[in-house]
């Protein structure tokens, strides 16, 4: 089923000649990028960080400012930028991961509040409220035995927020099954169990968080490539708690819940952008009712749904079984 549908998102491109359309879609992959790692914390680690955005927009700010401003190569620029977004993951969870729950999610919160402060304030460095402007595409990347692949056109912007987006998707496969991974999930189901049976539940968050931070620098830096410009509006609240509705919604705790969560709200909000005045409230409600009759997002549901039709077949098979033998 997942090649089917990778072989879909591989052929789009082909099918699809709408730029508005490509670029939805673009926006979209990135923002599943991010949404997945805030899935890291809040689904496998149940840590509710409220400070991706600012991430996001570390990662963004980071790649406008060194290939504007000091000349580098966009590539080096979109790694240096991740890693600084680790590295103030880090720095910042120290002391932001002392504290629990609801503490830790004003923590968090705060922490992406001033990220913007900071972004709109400084001028002589981020541009303020104007942003920066004029962030270049990124360049033609040469791979042995391609050539050189540019990305000029929507369609090969797509394929390299594709590429991005299953990048992600496979290094937190990587993660969550490894030891590693239950090791989180054994902080996000019980954290002090977790540390009785000697896991350093401390260490294991803070990894998490750095690790989160990373992948949500590397979507904003990518991001702010390919709209060209920047602002704090990439570091806004309704940015982050978007990304917490499209997890939830998805299915927080699996790893095509975040993607799945993004692509149906996407499509959910030009859908109901028909109704003019009354889009927010039918999109409201259709959000309500999805949210109701799938606590555990619509990726939940449907591994549920498996469960109770696989049940009775593996039964109907069992006495099939006993009747041939018998």
């Amino acid at each position: 089923m997942y090649l089917f549908l990778l072989l879909i998102a591989v052929l789009v491109p082909q099918v699809v000649t709408s730029r508005y359309i490509l670029q939805i879609l673009i926006i979209c992959y990135i923002f599943a990028v991010a949404t997945s790692s805030l899935n890291l914390l809040l689904g496998y680690t149940g840590q509710v960080s409220l400070a991706h955005a600012g991430f996001f927009a570390i990662g963004a700010y980071g790649v406008a400012i060194m290939t504007t401003r000091s000349g580098l190569n966009f590539w080096w620029a979109l790694l240096l930028a991740a890693a600084v977004s680790a590295l103030v993951g880090f720095l910042v969870g120290i002391p932001m991961l002392r504290t629990r729950g609801s503490y830790f999610a004003i923590a968090s919160l705060c922490f992406g509040v001033i990220v913007g402060i900071v972004a709109g304030s400084w001028s002589s460095f981020t541009g303020g409220y104007l942003g920066i402007l004029g962030v270049p595409l990124p360049p033609p990347l040469n791979l042995p035995g391609m050539g050189a692949l540019g990305f000029q056109s929507k369609a090969a912007q797509y394929y390299l927020a594709l590429a991005l987006l299953l990048l992600t998707l496979f290094v937190m496969h990587r993660l969550v099954n490894s030891p590693l991974g239950l090791s989180f999930m054994a902080v996000r189901n019980n954290e002090l169990l977790a540390g009785a049976v000697g896991i350093n539940t401390f260490a294991v968050k803070l990894l998490s968080f750095t690790v989160a931070s990373f992948f949500a620098g590397l979507a904003g830096g990518l991001y702010a490539s390919f709209m060209r410009t920047v602002s704090p509006e990439v570091a806004s609240i309704h940015l982050m708690f978007n990304w917490v509705v499209y997890l939830l919604l998805g299915g927080a705790g699996t790893l095509a819940g975040p993607v799945v969560g993004t692509l149906a709200i996407t499509a959910l909000t030009e859908v109901t952008q028909s109704f003019k005045d009354y889009s927010l409230l039918v999109f409201g409600a259709l959000l309500v009712v999805a949210m109701i009759y799938c606590p555990r997002g619509l990726v939940g549901a449907w591994e549920a749904m498996q469960r109770r039709l696989g049940t009775p077949l593996k039964r109907f098979r069992q006495v099939g079984v006993r009747d041939a033998k018998g």
